[in-house]
């Protein structure tokens, strides 16, 4: 099976942030959408600096290769986080969605603060 995302150049990119991972879905904080061929710590640090900004954010993932880069990201941004003392916790859950007129199930954390 192959991964949804493999093409990065789908995604934007945004400013110095080394993040070419975020796309903009208004003014709801970025989806972080990941591939097998991602790299982890870029990805973390998508995910800290949406965290830091919105406080809540999502990661999507589409394949099993997708899937371990987004949970490595997850674990590294905990620790970056950790260091502003912003704790996180994430809640997986699937989701239904059209990658060029197939769809397609993908997996998707709701990033939120812990309180």
């Amino acid at each position: 099976m192959t991964d949804a995302y493999e093409d990065d150049t789908m995604f934007n990119n945004m400013e110095d942030l080394d993040a070419d991972h975020l796309v903009q879905t208004s003014s709801k904080p970025d989806v972080i959408k990941v591939s097998a061929k991602s790299r982890s710590t870029a990805v973390a640090g998508a995910i800290a600096a949406v965290m830091r900004e919105h406080h809540f954010a999502e990661v999507q993932a589409i394949g099993a290769g997708a899937v371990n880069q987004a949970v490595k990201a997850l674990a590294i941004a905990r620790g970056y986080l950790h260091e502003d003392g912003i704790e996180i916790v994430c809640v997986p859950f699937f989701k239904e969605v059209d990658i060029e007129g197939q769809e397609r199930t993908a997996v998707r954390f709701s990033v939120e603060q812990r309180h």
